[in-house]
């Protein structure tokens, strides 16, 4: 209707004013611990990274340590199906942890020189609300529950939308699901969650 203010989607929402998540900050694994199942990146400095990888633990092979890196979807499989799988050995002085930063520290997001980053190490990375997102379908995103915790491995399986009680959000599956969907072809469960409650990690 024309000349009728709309209403404020996220009014009646305190949680609109929860922390942001925690933001990833890349650790070298040669300073942490225990490995098995620990999402990282591998590559060089100066050179580049990959991402959406998952670690076994570190194995000594004369005087030098590897880590056992694979695909996360590899690993999902593996782990859903007990089956064994080939994991490359990469050299550990090359594998960098995701670890968590502190929440509520916001990383910088405007303009260009913002978001320069060194190379000698992968870049930490700031959630960023789904709302701004200009994308959602097939990433990360982190659940904020109304108590300020944290749900993660998430993925969203939609954009953006309005529901029938003309909310805006999206929808989500496990992570675990999610790579089901690729192997096996069965649609994942999902669940609806309000979009000023979802952050793109």
């Amino acid at each position: 209707m024309t000349g009728e203010s709309q209403p404020d989607p996220f009014a009646g929402h305190p949680d609109w004013q929860l922390d942001p998540p925690r933001p990833l900050v890349p650790t070298p694994a040669t300073m942490t611990g225990q490995l098995r199942g620990r999402r990282v990146l591998i590559g060089l400095p100066g050179h580049g990274w990959r991402s959406d990888l998952r670690a076994d633990e570190k194995v000594v092979q004369g005087s030098r340590t590897y880590v056992p890196v694979m695909s996360e979807g590899e690993w999902y499989r593996a782990e859903a199906e007990q089956t064994e799988i080939f994991a490359p050995l990469v050299p550990v002085e090359r594998v960098w942890v995701e670890e968590y930063g502190v929440a509520g520290i916001p990383l910088p997001t405007d303009g260009v020189t913002s978001r320069l980053v060194s190379l000698d190490e992968p870049p930490r990375r700031a959630p960023q609300p789904a709302l701004d997102a200009h994308s959602l379908s097939g990433r990360r995103v982190v659940r904020l529950r109304e108590d300020g915790t944290e749900e993660r491995d998430l993925r969203a399986v939609t954009e953006i939308h309005t529901n029938n009680e003309g909310s805006i959000c999206a929808r989500l599956a496990t992570e675990l699901d999610w790579y089901r969907w690729g192997w096996s072809g069965h649609a994942p469960r999902t669940l609806e969650v309000a979009v000023h409650l979802l952050w793109v990690e």
